[in-house]
């Protein structure tokens, strides 16, 4: 156990400060060096995260800073087409790994960072936020018990909207930089509260759809997915629906639980509604009296104590591949023309597990 965790980060854009703020927030945590491909970006965010000075180091490379300083954990906040590298070089440098979703543009890459976090004796956590908070981890106690019965059917929905300003970026709409649209970049999260709250999945049925982006990429997204335990969810992503919303329905025998937010949640945006005849057990359904919101900090926090502590990665930021093997079967079934794809075909898939590109159904010309 070490006294502080000498934590580094590259790649300063805005998903970074959440980043710096948590490791700021935590006791044992300290922010030691910084890079990026602009400089006075990288300066710039050190400057703004220097809690003593001289601040954060600033590097040019990863790979200049991992020699320097060798931290104890790499923050990567980069696009998803360089977190391979910069994952496995952090690893090779003795380093921890936390990682942005998604954790990569494929389940091969992903293979490879996890093959090298376990030779390295490291530890490879993903940055799956929404998982985070008091209300999350009490539905998923409430359904893991039976206390709601036998979860029977789930909706789940990413309704964002994303301009043709945020297609404009260079490496995004593009399956060679982004690895997908938005069911990979937006979606993603809650599919991944979806697989939280309800454990694996056992088969797929999705197609993508491009409506009105100028991008490669699908803009919007419909699946069916079973999960092992029977439950049969419907699910729909987009980025091109003005009332942004994110949202979750789970109908259990005794019980409906939603969930309806955007960018994070709290206890105001849960709801356990019982069925009738149940009405009488819904106190025991009370979301806890202590309330923790879903945000990045809870996240590292747990995963910076499990560190320290040597105990395994916690829920909240274990089952790495999970999700993305989720998103991966989608687009796998939309390249097969809505094909049924199990986890046992996407093991063997000769195709969808080295990237994601697959036929998009393009609805722009329809009158």
């Amino acid at each position: 156990m070490t006294a502080t965790l000498r934590c580094a980060i590259v790649g300063t854009g805005a998903v970074a400060h959440l980043h710096a703020r948590a490791v700021g927030a935590h006791p044992r945590a300290e922010l030691v060096a910084v890079t990026d491909l602009s400089r006075t970006t990288a300066e710039e965010f050190a400057a703004r995260w220097a809690t003593r000075a001289p601040g954060p180091a600033v590097y040019d490379t990863l790979d200049e800073l991992l020699a320097a300083e060798s931290p104890d954990v790499v923050l990567v906040c980069t696009p998803p087409a360089a977190h391979r590298a910069q994952t496995l070089a952090a690893f090779a440098a003795g380093a921890h790994v936390v990682v942005e979703k998604p954790p990569a543009p494929s389940l091969d890459e992903l293979d490879d960072m996890r093959a090298a976090a376990d030779a390295a004796d490291r530890r490879l956590a993903v940055v799956f936020q929404q998982r985070t908070g008091t209300a999350a981890a009490h539905v998923r106690a409430l359904l893991r018990s039976g206390a709601l019965g036998r979860p029977l059917l789930a909706v789940c929905q990413t309704l964002w909207y994303r301009d043709e300003e945020y297609f404009a970026v260079p490496w995004r709409g593009r399956w060679e930089t982004e690895g997908g649209g938005t069911t990979l970049g937006h979606g993603i999260h809650q599919l991944d509260l979806l697989c939280f709250l309800l454990g694996d999945w056992s088969a797929v049925q999705g197609r993508l759809w491009r409506l009105d982006r100028e991008t490669q990429t699908e803009d919007a997204s419909t699946a069916t997915v079973t999960f092992a335990s029977g439950v049969v969810a419907q699910v729909v992503t987009s980025a091109v629906s003005p009332r942004q919303t994110s949202s979750l329905r789970i109908d259990a025998q005794r019980a409906t639980v939603t969930v309806d937010h955007l960018y994070g949640h709290g206890h105001e945006n849960w709801r356990v509604t019982p069925a009738p005849g149940y009405e009488d057990e819904s106190d025991a359904w009370d979301l806890p009296a202590v309330e923790e919101r879903s945000d990045h900090a809870p996240l590292l926090r747990d995963v910076f104590d499990a560190l320290l502590s040597g105990e395994p990665l916690p829920p909240s930021a274990d089952e790495p591949a999970r999700s993305l093997e989720l998103v991966a079967a989608i687009y796998a079934s939309a390249a097969a023309d809505g094909a049924v794809v199990t986890p046992a075909d996407l093991a063997r898939h000769p195709t969808h597990r080295a990237g994601f590109a697959s036929p998009v159904t393009d609805m722009r010309d329809v009158r």
